[in-house]
């Protein structure tokens, strides 16, 4: 499994790190490590758009899954299958949004290993035969930023941006979609349910936790996460700039 791991994901992001810090000027391993998010968002950009849409609709739908919750609070039998005709109905998977994170496991645990051991001089045998070795490495962003230890600063800013992310998603759903008659008045309507509680703690306790794996991991690894977040940003930004229209209810046969 180490051997496959190596093979599949460490070297290729090792050797992908060192040519872009061959080609990039400067000198610079920061600015390979943000070329190198560049190209991992681009990467993933057909999965992140589908991951903003299902938490939006997600977020629109969540006074219907109150009343539900709500209706059938004793019966969590018949709620979990009307819960999951309501998903389909509405073709949200509340699954989706994991997508992305689990495809960029493998990816921060490359980056990761490369930053740990694959820098060293003795590593670089590493490297592809078209793959220049330049020898050493200069671990410093900015020059005053040491990429291979914990940075509090870019811990700091990394949780900060986790926060925006998240509060542009967890927000109250847009004023062009208005939560149905019959559930207008329920606690999930007004953000007052349990789930909707969930939703916020999340929003503050996301980046608490980015800040304090921030703080242990190496500085080139939250630079990363914190180049991904803000690119993630610029990307909700974008899709929810404009108000998603109002589904049309279906209309009841008579």
């Amino acid at each position: 499994m180490t051997y496959l791991f190596n093979l599949i994901v460490f070297q290729p992001i090792l050797n992908l790190l060192i040519w872009l810090y061959n080609v990039i000027p400067g000198g610079d391993f920061g600015y390979a490590i943000i070329a190198l998010t560049l190209i991992v968002k681009l990467l993933l950009y057909p999965l992140t758009v589908s991951q903003i849409k299902q938490q939006r609709a997600l977020q629109d739908l969540q006074p219907k899954i109150d009343e539900v919750r709500n209706r059938l609070k004793d019966d969590k039998d018949a709620q979990a299958k009307e819960l999951m005709d309501l998903y389909k109905r509405e073709k949200v998977n509340p699954a989706a949004s994991c997508l992305p994170l689990l495809i960029q496991l493998p990816i921060f645990l490359g980056l990761f290993r490369a930053l740990r051991d694959g820098l060293a001089s003795h590593s670089l045998n590493l490297l592809y035969p078209f793959i220049a070795n330049p020898g050493t490495i200069n671990k410093m962003f900015l020059h005053f930023v040491d990429l291979s230890k914990p940075n509090y600063v870019l811990a700091v800013l990394a949780g900060a941006v986790q926060f925006w992310q998240s509060w542009q998603i967890f927000r109250k759903p847009s004023p062009a979609k208005a939560p149905p008659d019959d559930v207008k008045k329920t606690e999930g309507a007004q953000d007052e349910s349990m789930a909707a509680m969930m939703n916020k703690q999340m929003l503050y306790v996301m980046p608490v936790v980015t800040i304090f794996i921030g703080i242990s991991l190496p500085g080139g690894l939250t630079l990363y996460w914190l180049v991904m977040s803000l690119l993630t940003v610029g990307q909700q930004a974008l899709f929810l700039r404009k108000p998603q229209p109002p589904k049309p209810e279906p209309q009841i046969a008579k």
